[in-house]
């Protein structure tokens, strides 16, 4: 892949509000920013509309609104993690996105469904097909079967014609491999089998501050900057990055390091957008697929992925 400006390789990051704090916005965004990366933030946009049982901020709190719209305003992406931290309607959802288009200037390019929703789309055993999706029904119990229809028609939950008419890429597969081009060289792809979305993409499973730092440790980086490729590192910051007042040790070592070297660094959306343009539309094979689902299957196996 040739990058633009001559850039090595590319890296990036997708993160996700649960559980991000006050804490986490003011330390781990204005190190980002000052280094010099460029990332995608996906927020709720609305709620909590009932209950209390998760941990995060919502767009519903000005503070937290407004320090996002200066991420935005700082050249980061501001992406969709469903409408709130609970499952939510389709008039919920519709109204999610015309908050989401108020409070940030557009409807949002890029999205990963929250794991707990039921309304997410394609999730749970519909992110497989054919025998993985019965292996992992067996591997999880059958706990997440038929338990999310934001793509069943006539769900109360489903959303599936609005997700393709407003957005343009879907997080699906994540892999313990930092370069994301070695799992998934053909995307941005679209599934025919999965058609309420229009394109899909992968990531390297950097959920927590251990995992990610795992993924981006020396080694890595260079093998990374070696192979010419790209990271799209999907994390959630809200997750033991900051602890005293104080970013990570390590983490924040790791991020000065790969700093320095001859990256692009630019939101999710900006990249695939790039490999769409670069490469041309793809729509992937039933054996591209089989291949994705069973690398999955087997990490998830070995240590759990989302």
């Amino acid at each position: 892949m040739v990058w633009p400006d001559g850039k090595k390789f590319a890296f990036t990051v997708f993160d996700d509000p649960d559980g991000l704090t006050r804490d986490a916005r003011l330390h781990v965004y204005p190190l980002l920013r000052d280094l010099g990366f460029r990332t995608t933030l996906a927020v709720w946009p609305i709620g909590p509309l009932r209950g209390d049982d998760f941990r995060g901020e919502t767009c519903a709190l000005p503070e937290y609104r407004r320090d996002v719209q200066g991420f935005q305003k700082a050249g980061f992406e501001i992406a969709y993690h469903n409408a709130a931290p609970h499952s939510c309607s389709r008039e919920e959802i519709i109204e999610s996105l015309e908050r989401f288009r108020e409070y940030f200037g557009e409807y949002p390019v890029s999205m990963a469904n929250h794991m707990d929703n039921a309304d997410s789309i394609y999730w749970g055993t519909a992110r497989l097909s054919g025998l993985r999706r019965t292996l992992y029904n067996a591997m999880t119990r059958g706990v997440n079967k038929d338990r999310f229809s934001g793509h069943v028609e006539g769900s109360q939950y489903f959303w599936g014609d609005v997700c393709r008419a407003r957005l343009r890429y879907c997080r699906n597969f994540v892999y313990r491999e930092i370069n994301t081009l070695r799992v998934c060289p053909f995307m941005p792809y679209a599934d025919p089998e999965r058609p309420f979305v229009q394109e899909w993409f992968s990531a390297a499973d950097g959920t927590d501050c251990a995992s990610f730092v795992n993924v981006i440790t020396e080694a890595n980086q260079d093998r990374l900057e070696a192979e010419g490729g790209l990271c799209i590192l999907y994390t959630h910051f809200g997750k033991y990055f900051v602890a005293d007042d104080r970013v990570n040790p390590e983490f924040e070592r790791l991020m000065r390091r790969l700093a320095g070297k001859s990256a692009w660094f630019a939101p999710v959306s900006t990249i695939l957008d790039y490999l769409r343009e670069k490469n041309g539309p793809c729509v992937i094979t039933p054996a591209q697929r089989a291949g994705m689902e069973w690398r999955w299957l087997y990490e998830k196996a070995r240590r759990g992925t989302s």
